[in-house]
């Protein structure tokens, strides 16, 4: 079974054509309150379960049709993030373990869903790799409106972007938490660094 996958072409023109700009109008939007793997970049984070999602589609409704794609049915519990790199920007070798601040034990997610929803032509580096281990498995160029998946408990990382430009993405990682593990996890909360909103 493949441990990652690629789809070109995801979404409609339509949808990509607003999107960057609603994402970085969002007042939630400023330095990235991920840990320090992730060097540089901004964005925010929104940890929903299942039912939370009618919170999330009210308060993001540009989120709505990502997430119609990418959310396996076998999962419960979420974290998504959009992420931007510029020049300078990384993310070092990690294994996503985001619902942690919740749950001092959880799991790796089962699967993580990336979509790239804005690189410049000409960008130099931010490349996504995947290992096991310490073998390289894959090493992804992102480009504008591919997406995709891979098995969570993959190390990854994104090589350091070199040149000018910003590459956003969606990023949500999916997670099949036990009854225990869910009950410690909001319904819906966002998690940014912003001073004011």
């Amino acid at each position: 079974m493949a441990i990652h996958s690629e789809h070109p072409a995801a979404f409609a023109a339509e949808y990509l054509q607003r999107l960057p700009q609603q994402i970085r109008q969002s007042r939630y939007f400023t330095n990235n309150n991920l840990n320090r793997d992730f060097v540089g970049t901004r964005g925010f984070s929104v940890v929903f379960q299942r039912q939370g999602l009618p919170r999330l589609a009210a308060a993001f409704p540009f989120f709505v049709p990502f997430l119609d794609r990418v959310l396996r049915p076998d999962c419960n519990g979420f974290y998504l993030n959009p992420l931007q790199l510029e020049q300078g920007s990384r993310v070092d070798p990690h294994i996503d373990r985001s619902l942690r601040a919740y749950c001092m034990d959880v799991v790796p997610p089962l699967f993580v869903s990336v979509m790239y929803v804005e690189v410049p032509a000409a960008m130099q580096g931010g490349e996504l790799v995947l290992c096991r281990g310490r073998r390289q498995l894959a090493r992804i160029r992102p480009a504008t409106n591919l997406l995709v998946g891979f098995d969570g408990d993959l190390t990854h990382s994104v090589d350091r972007v070199t040149s000018k430009g910003a590459r956003l993405s969606l990023v949500c990682e999916q997670y099949l938490l036990t009854e225990e593990e869910l009950e410690q996890v909001p319904v819906y909360a966002v998690e940014t660094r912003a001073r004011s909103y």
